[in-house]
């Protein structure tokens, strides 16, 4: 009986010691493709830059998507029907949730199946039919089923992004151009807000906001026929001489035959195809996805959505100008993503995603004394307004974009799309469920 415990104990062992091999040997190979090299240093990142801020666009129509209701949502409630029905209106925001929880369920077996690129179009598609169904809805069911359209997308959208910064950026900027994702959700967010302020006095105007949204989505579809794809997946395709030109595209022809060697040995015996969503689960990977679904559920629990969603009905309940509001909003969220852009790659993941929920908590501290007697009564206003600034300045320096950046780089290349698949379905599904 000793004996058998004792063989159990070593199998337990040599299975931690092969997986710990196994990570290592998976950042060594990452660090080495992105030309981390004492002989020939980083390669440039102005190779990749333009790759990465085409695949950005998917960001910033899922940050327009988000925010295009805001300022709108009163007006379609008017033309379609359904004003002062707060359940109609709930729904028009949580379809768009509910069908980004499908997405996000399959997005990492089209990323895996169909490659980086295409996974891009199939998500912009969805989004763009999704606007074209909104903007020409004559009732509330048309919109639902619009919103369902481009929710999807929006749940295809950030784990391909997340994996596609991850593998065709230097390592030396790979937390920065992570953070442009963030960025480019800032500028969508905005877009929204501001192509959306002719709403409430121009008839009919909300359409045109929906229509808008075509646009960057068919420049995408467009753009990534020009994009590198991911050398990682053309590898594991057995497409060995396209990984070596994609290589030479995003790093530069001194670090290509390195690159491939290192791939090589990292890739050994791994098949992407053979990872089954009940191994990331039950199996030895469940412990790093359980890690990364915990950061999204914080991300959500931390109500930063209902901020975004309903931003305008809270600070005219607070007797400030909507527009006005929403503009203070949208900048603070855009400084944030900023700070997040400079600092993430020098001081690392860790301390900012600390600072951000730290921070957060702060700004929740102040918004609560508002409301408390502590407070004089003419100055609970900048209290409140002060405090949700506050609130999603810290939000976007640390807990919107470095989850995305962090995971993408913990997980395995073997598990990366799927992994990331699942911690999004996570995401929305929690962002749903306390919305």
């Amino acid at each position: 009986m000793r004996g058998r415990h004792l063989d159990t104990y070593s199998m337990y062992k040599r299975g931690i010691r092969d997986y710990i091999h196994a990570n290592d040997k998976e950042q060594d190979s990452v660090r080495f493709l992105n030309g981390v090299s004492k002989d020939i240093g980083n390669p440039s990142w102005k190779r990749s830059l333009r790759h990465v801020l085409v695949a950005t666009l998917s960001s910033f129509l899922f940050g327009y998507h988000l925010g295009v209701v805001n300022e709108t949502l009163e007006s379609i409630s008017h033309d379609l029907g359904f004003h002062g029905n707060t359940m109609a209106e709930g729904l028009v925001v949580s379809t768009c949730l509910g069908g980004a929880f499908v997405g996000s369920l399959f997005s990492g077996l089209i990323a895996d199946g169909v490659g980086r690129r295409r996974a891009f179009q199939l998500c912009a598609l969805p989004m763009l039919i999704g606007s074209a169904m909104s903007a020409i809805s004559k009732n509330l069911w048309g919109m639902l089923l619009g919103r369902l359209f481009v929710g999807t997308g929006m749940g295809i959208g950030p784990p391909v992004a997340a994996l596609y910064v991850t593998e065709v950026s230097p390592a030396s900027v790979r937390g920065t151009y992570g953070s442009c994702t963030q960025i480019a959700t800032c500028l969508g967010l905005m877009g929204a807000l501001f192509i959306g302020f002719p709403a409430k006095e121009t008839e009919g105007w909300w359409r045109v906001c929906f229509w808008v949204s075509a646009v960057p989505a068919a420049i995408l579809v467009l753009l990534m026929e020009f994009s590198a794809e991911s050398p990682h997946w053309l590898f594991k395709r057995g497409r060995g001489a396209d990984a070596e030109a994609e290589f030479e595209k995003l790093l530069g022809g001194p670090y290509v035959k390195g690159a491939i060697a290192e791939l090589s040995k990292s890739e050994r015996g791994d098949e992407a195809d053979t990872v089954k969503f009940s191994e990331l689960l039950y199996g030895r990977h469940r412990k790093v996805v359980f890690i990364g679904s915990i950061l999204y559920v914080l991300q959500q629990l931390s109500g930063i959505n209902a901020v975004f969603y309903f931003s305008s009905t809270v600070f005219k309940s607070a007797g400030v100008p909507s527009q006005s509001a929403n503009i203070c909003v949208g900048i603070a969220n855009l400084l944030g993503s900023f700070v997040a852009l400079l600092f993430v790659d020098k001081l690392g993941r860790k301390v900012l995603l600390i600072g951000s929920f730290s921070g957060m908590a702060v700004a929740m501290g102040i918004q609560a004394a508002s409301a408390s007697a502590l407070v004089v009564s003419s100055n609970e206003v900048y209290f409140s307004v002060g405090g949700m600034l506050l609130f999603v300045l810290t939000f976007a320096m640390g807990a919107g974009p470095v989850p995305g950046v962090l995971l993408s780089e913990m997980f395995p290349g073997r598990i990366r799309a799927k992994a990331m698949s699942v911690c999004m379905a996570v995401h929305w599904g929690a962002a749903k469920n306390l919305k």
